[in-house]
């Protein structure tokens, strides 16, 4: 049954923040359920986002974002670890490529290797930005997939 994959247990890692501002712009924001607060990157690519799973590796079937226009992510790549090598992170999940636009978008990862696999870990790496400076701005995330 495919639920959100992001819990208390969930442990989330960024490649940076806008100015080391942590308490407007920090990691914290991504999964905050909140439109007024956001994740925003420094300048320069690519940037990410590192999810640990905790106790219990998971199938990953769709990545959800809501970035800012302007500021989107445009070629993202999804990638996993396995619960005995988590800091490999060689398991291809996915390619995808938001549009610019401020609307909660919805990622199926629908790869043989996404659907039968159980990943410790999901890095997804923003390759290009469609802003000039390669800022990456995230207010809302959502993992989704089954145990």
């Amino acid at each position: 049954m495919t639920q959100s994959l992001i819990t208390p247990e969930t442990r989330i890692k960024v490649s940076s923040v806008l100015n080391r501002d942590t308490t407007s712009f920090g990691k914290q924001h991504l999964i905050d359920g909140s439109e007024e607060t956001c994740w925003n990157s420094e300048q320069g690519l690519p940037q990410n986002i590192l999810l640990d799973f905790g106790s219990e590796a998971a199938t990953v079937e769709s990545i959800v974002f809501m970035f800012q226009g302007g500021f989107v992510g445009k070629k993202c790549i999804a990638l996993g670890s396995l619960p005995e090598s988590p800091n490999s992170y060689d398991i291809e999940l996915g390619a995808f490529y938001p549009q610019d636009i401020n609307s909660t978008q919805t990622f199926p990862l629908t790869s043989t290797t996404a659907s039968e696999t159980k990943v410790q870990r999901l890095k997804i790496i923003f390759e290009e930005s469609t802003d000039f400076y390669g800022r990456i701005t995230v207010y809302k995330m959502d993992i989704l997939g089954h145990y």
